[in-house]
């Protein structure tokens, strides 16, 4: 299942990891913002929230556009869509893994319960 190390899919799964930042994703899933709109959503300094907006560019989850002297941001899903796909794999191989688990644990009991019959 693809690369040991994947730089990109490592950059949006960190840009994910912190709830500011997902919170930030949802805010601009809603509409594009200005870097000062999205920093009084939130009870963080402006600085801390343009560290965080950085973070979600690096991972390619955030387009910056410059507009005279506001900074617009845009909401990127398409680099979420290779973390689904990894996510995808081993939701699959758990899938896969558990059903053969139930599987035995019935088979299981039907013979424990043919042995109790049987005695």
């Amino acid at each position: 299942m693809g690369e040991y190390k994947n730089t990109k899919l490592d950059d949006v799964f960190t840009a994910m990891s912190d709830g500011t930042r997902r919170a930030i994703l949802a805010r601009l899933a809603q509409s594009d913002a200005r870097v000062t709109e999205l920093a009084n959503d939130f009870p963080i300094s402006l600085n801390s929230t343009s560290k965080h907006i950085r973070i979600l560019e690096r991972a390619g989850l955030v387009t910056r556009a410059v507009q005279g002297r506001e900074h617009v941001l845009t909401l990127n899903a398409g680099p979420m869509a290779e973390a689904m796909e990894w996510m995808e794999y081993y939701r699959q191989f758990w899938e896969h893994s558990l059903a053969a688990l139930e599987d035995f644990v019935i088979k299981k009991r039907k013979q424990d319960q043919r042995r109790s019959k049987k005695q």
